[in-house]
């Protein structure tokens, strides 16, 4: 039964990510009426990013972004989608940020927060609100040191990943506090409060420090993920008096505050709109893509690949991450993450196809499944999983009749067809291999895919061949922003009720009627073909396990 929602009532869900910043609007019945969005690099060319980021030349592995390009996107966001949307009708927003990424306030940050004057722009008050200037985010890989550290702390690998759902990762925010401690214990002494990118972001709409919420506090090292709180053993691990600058931890679904005079006056916003709690980028999108069932996946296709589904009862290992579900107290959302994502294919595009991506779709009609037992690894950026450094590496296997006995042998090139092949197979052979590892379900009942790439037909066909379940997309490839649409009008239900409702409450049967319904994209490959892939799959697993023996990162 689905509960009805205001008719005339907007909600406005956001999505910070890496390359830009997006809004999209739902209307009463779930249906997108507005979209709009800032690019980073050709919006907002003055802060010189490439690809929304800076890599820093004189530290191996340091990437950062300037913290005021996310405070000054939300002013021109916010000027462009005012003339599709009457923002008097918005009664909720919530947003979704790119994961581990943090933002250090200085000690005056709170009292500027309070003060925004709406004649002025968000960047010119804001100039000398932190006390680092450029945010850490999830492609840094420059802490492995404090990951060691930390995990030494406490026990172990293993024994961190019990306890906050991840072994420590170096784009995860604990290891990056605890750099900054190390090497400016300066400027974190002069750290009122810490944020990350999604408590940042709701923080500008209330005008005062927003606090983490759960799911994405499962993010940073930090949490114990079945308590729901700081873990005092690994905070002490990490850096001290950090429980202050943190602040308390809340469930995704609660109300973060009323929105900010500073929008009431400069946009006219209505004065008791509320803003739900920012959370994660990966956790946003799950709830975007309505994924509810055990057996389902999502494959999220962005700047980083992500792999996610659901569980009841949550196993953390050394590979994977396990994070509250955003839209249900009781679930857990379990997660593989891969740097290499839509950059490094855009790469082998470039080198190999022409720099366009017809030529790259038509290498990928004509080139057979297996690619003639070609296999290829592709890391432009330090992979997380595996952890292995940039590096492209290739390998041809003696005989794609009897996958399960052929000889490997490593070679240079392919051809440029087989290239553009083995980019694609390779990335989701790794995906289908750690799935299986982590305990996700294989076959799954279904996969949904989402991000840019799932416009791409040729690669959902070979995403169902090599799952061997049929693969389903979304209306919208931006399901972070979609899913924080949906979660600004369930967290505002949750208020208006007193207590926690299922989300799935604001849809019901209707499902097919929202903007939230998935279609049938490309149906299970055949069943010889997957008993194929099975074989490659455990093939490639066998060359990846050299290749860290090799040059893993540990």
């Amino acid at each position: 039964m689905a509960t009805s929602l205001p008719e005339d009532a907007l909600f406005l869900g956001f999505d910070s990510s890496t390359q830009s910043l997006k809004a999209t609007v739902l209307d009463g019945n779930l249906v997108i009426v507005a979209s709009e969005s800032i690019h980073f690099d050709s919006e907002l060319p003055h802060y010189k990013t490439k690809d929304g980021v800076y890599r820093d030349p004189s530290e191996n592995g340091r990437i950062v972004s300037p913290t005021l390009i996310w405070v000054e996107a939300l002013d021109l966001l916010l000027e462009k989608l005012k003339s599709k949307v009457d923002y008097k009708k918005i009664i909720a927003i919530s947003g979704s940020g790119q994961q581990h990424g943090s933002v250090y306030w200085s000690k005056n940050g709170k009292a500027i927060l309070a003060s925004l004057d709406p004649l002025k722009s968000l960047r010119i008050q804001l100039e000398d609100a932190f006390s680092v200037k450029d945010s850490p985010i999830w492609m840094d890989s420059s802490t492995t040191l404090q990951c060691k550290e930390i995990e030494a702390a406490v026990g172990g690998a293993l024994e961190l990943s019990k306890l906050t759902g991840s072994r420590a990762y170096e784009r995860y925010t604990g290891p990056q506090i605890r750099k900054i401690y190390q090497t400016k214990p300066d400027v974190y002494n002069n750290t009122e409060r810490i944020s990350l990118v999604s408590s940042f972001m709701a923080s500008l709409l209330i005008g005062d420090y927003a606090r983490i919420d759960e799911t994405d506090g499962a993010g940073m090292n930090l949490m114990d993920i079945r308590q729901r709180s700081w873990s005092k053993i690994v905070l002490e691990a990490t850096a001290p008096g950090l429980e202050e600058k943190l602040g308390q931890l809340v469930p995704a679904h609660a109300v973060a505050g009323l929105i900010s005079s500073y929008f009431v006056d400069r946009f006219d916003f209505r004065k008791d709109c509320v803003i739900i709690q920012w959370s994660g980028d990966n956790p946003n999108s799950l709830a975007g893509l309505t994924l509810n069932t055990p057996g389902d996946l999502a494959i999220s296709l962005g700047t980083s690949d992500t792999v996610f589904g659901i569980t009841s009862e949550p196993k953390p290992s050394l590979e994977g991450h396990v994070f509250p579900n955003p839209v249900d107290p009781n679930c857990y959302m379990v997660m593989l993450v891969y740097k290499n994502g839509s950059l490094t294919r855009e790469d082998v595009r470039n080198r190999y196809a022409e720099r366009s991506w017809d030529v790259f779709n038509s290498y990928l009609e004509k080139t057979p499944p297996l690619n003639g037992g070609r296999l290829g690894f592709y890391y432009k950026e330090h992979e997380i999983l595996p952890p292995l450094p940039v590096g492209f590496h290739h390998y041809v296997l003696g005989s794609i009749d009897s996958l399960d006995e052929a000889e490997v042998s490593q070679v240079g090139e392919f051809d440029p067809p087989a290239e553009v092949r083995a980019i694609i197979e390779g990335q989701f052979l790794s995906m289908r291999g750690h799935a299986e590892r982590f305990g996700m379900p294989t076959p799954p009942n279904r996969i949904i895919a989402t991000g840019g790439a799932s416009s791409n037909e040729y690669i959902l066909k070979s995403i169902a061949n090599i799952f061997g379940c049929p693969v389903y997309t979304v209306q919208r490839p931006d399901s972070a922003s979609l899913g924080a649409a949906l979660r600004a009008a369930h967290g505002w239900l949750c208020n208006k009720e007193g207590h926690f409702v299922p989300i799935s409450s604001l849809y019901g049967d209707k499902l097919d009627k929202t903007s939230l319904s998935a279609k049938l994209a490309s149906p299970a490959g055949d069943e010889n073909l997957l008993s194929k892939y099975t074989l490659l799959v455990n093939k490639r697993m066998q060359i990846e396990k050299s290749l860290l023996e090799k040059f893993g990162r540990g």
